[in-house]
């Protein structure tokens, strides 16, 4: 753990224009403050309290639990529970990201979860003058941090093809410290371009951080952007092992950066966040994430329960966006979308939200096969055009 320089903190946060006051957030958010935003995290998923005996498919978590081999592992941990790291387990974890992903194990990091990350990214890469460009929709944690701290937040909607549009983002604010894509989007399933990736990487500018956010990446057949993180200092990219990996409740997450943008961001308190991982969820990640059959078969299941409900969905006339790559799908109900949530939740379906920009569209996670089939009996209950 590194030794906390709080003059150098203070300092780079003064330099970067922010007042005593947004000052004194940053530091309340990565300490015992941050409890304030835990809702810009994995809570947001839901924005409801989960309703015992509903079918649950709001949040977009997987329908079962972590791989078998992973749970095996993650009880072998609780039977060495006595010891903080019984046998050197980070690195283990590391060793095998890195030779799934291809890159090297010193630029990838453990955490809990993204939402602190994320978090981190808009403390010490953001500010009043250097601000953060997101897509609308997309997962609002970074830009409800930018806002709660001060800093300009820029919200660009999506393009025609409901993925991010890099050159809207970068001409609606060519000085911001961050960008931000999530992709596959979070609500829309949508993915973008490498190229346009690549092309918003390298037409930034210099100093800011490009963050490009995968938590749904095991969900899309198709290629990633880790290798960007190899060897580049100016990109991070975000995992989680909450979704196809079945471990919401574990709370693992990993970045994949360069070790100077890991420094940046761990400046403020030393990294002890990291170095408090439970190992129990340290081991189920290790034994999970080589499984490349097991995922591939779990990628499968999703998909056809998706197009099995997005079929029907569109038997019925409803209008669905197109282009999900991960486990959700948005729904245009035509009307708002609040209304058409309270009257699947009466037939015991818990749908997900809609956002600000759709206040028509509902996102609806994807559950296991039976769970599909009775979200569809509830639309058959439910809808009226």
């Amino acid at each position: 753990m590194a030794e906390i320089d709080t003059k150098a903190f203070e300092q780079d946060l003064a330099d970067r224009g922010y007042s005593r006051r947004q000052m004194g957030k940053a530091a309340a958010l990565l300490g015992a403050g941050a409890a304030a935003l835990r809702m810009t995290g994995a809570m947001a998923q839901q924005a409801a309290k989960p309703v015992a005996g509903a079918v649950l498919i709001g949040a977009n978590e997987c329908w079962t639990g972590p791989f078998p081999v992973g749970a095996e592992a993650a009880f072998k941990a609780v039977q060495e529970g006595n010891r903080y790291e019984p046998d050197d387990e980070h690195a283990k974890l590391f060793a095998a990201v890195s030779s799934v992903e291809g890159i090297p194990a010193e630029r990838i990091t453990a955490w809990p979860g993204s939402s602190d990350p994320l978090s981190r990214v808009a403390v010490a890469f953001a500010s009043p003058t250097r601000g953060i460009v997101t897509g609308n929709p997309t997962y609002e944690a970074i830009w409800r941090t930018g806002d709660w701290l001060g800093a300009k937040v820029t919200k660009v909607p999506l393009n025609k093809d409901y993925a991010h549009d890099v050159k809207a983002m970068l001409a609606a604010d060519p000085n911001a410290g961050v960008y931000y894509i999530c992709s596959p989007n979070n609500p829309t399933g949508t993915v973008t371009p490498l190229a346009d990736l690549q092309w918003l990487a390298d037409n930034k500018p210099k100093d800011a951080v490009l963050v490009i956010d995968e938590a749904y990446i095991h969900w899309y057949d198709g290629p990633n952007a880790a290798k960007m993180a190899a060897t580049r200092d100016d990109v991070l990219i975000l995992r989680t092992f909450s979704k196809l990996f079945g471990m919401a409740g574990m709370r693992l997450g990993l970045t994949f950066a360069s070790p100077a943008i890991m420094e940046k961001m761990m400046r403020y308190d030393g990294g002890q966040v990291t170095a408090m991982l439970p190992m129990t969820a340290v081991t189920c990640g290790t034994a999970s994430v080589t499984q490349a059959d097991l995922i591939k078969a779990r990628r499968a299941e999703m998909i056809a329960n998706r197009e099995m409900a997005i079929a029907h969905l569109k038997s019925k006339g409803i209008k669905v966006i197109p282009g999900s790559q991960a486990n959700m799908f948005m729904v245009d109900w035509g009307k708002p979308a609040k209304g058409m949530q309270a009257e699947m939740l009466a037939e015991m379906v818990q749908i997900g939200r809609s956002w600000p920009i759709w206040p028509n569209i509902s996102r609806v996670s994807v559950g296991s096969a039976e769970e599909m089939k009775t979200f569809c009996n509830a639309i058959d209950k439910v809808w009226k055009a």
